[in-house]
């Protein structure tokens, strides 16, 4: 292990664990057009092909099993340069910056948390990376409220 990766809160191993489960990846009408222009559809098929609706928010399809609809096995995510903010954010979600033990849950599942950087400095690292990815997501309804995280800022401080 490198000197980065020993500081560095997540290094993503492209493992596919975050490709499934519940819940669903809602998206954002940034991410529908950057995923149609990436599949090379327009924006109504994309939607008719890969959208589903769950109350207000509209989240990507899943395959059975909960698998995310472009999750392969044995490629991965086939639209990794296109993928959702919320692919795009994991792990630093909301509840992994807000609460320790959702952080050592998600640790579990995920190898790329790298725990022995603690809590703390995983938050930092993580509003960091929201912040100069442009990731952070403002409160409001259809939205994914996992990358809400502006009043983490002046927690911090």
């Amino acid at each position: 292990m490198t000197e980065h990766e020993q500081d560095s809160a997540f290094i993503c191993k492209r493992c596919g664990a975050c490709c499934q489960g519940q819940g669903g990846i809602v998206l954002t009408g940034r991410d529908e057009k950057r995923l149609s222009a990436f599949l090379g559809l327009s924006l109504s098929v994309f939607q008719d092909r890969y959208i589903e609706k769950k109350k207000e928010k509209r989240v990507l399809a899943t395959k059975t099993g909960n698998v995310c609809i472009f999750f392969e096995p044995k490629n991965g995510c086939t639209v990794h340069p296109g993928k959702p903010d919320i692919c795009r954010s994991w792990p630093f979600f909301r509840g992994n910056l807000i609460d320790e033990l959702s952080w050592h849950m998600a640790q579990d599942s995920c190898p790329g948390i790298n725990p022995g950087v603690g809590h703390r400095e995983f938050v930092c690292q993580g509003l960091l990376f929201l912040q100069k990815q442009g990731l952070a997501q403002k409160p409001g309804p259809g939205g994914p409220t996992a990358l809400v995280v502006a009043d983490l800022y002046q927690k911090l401080t």
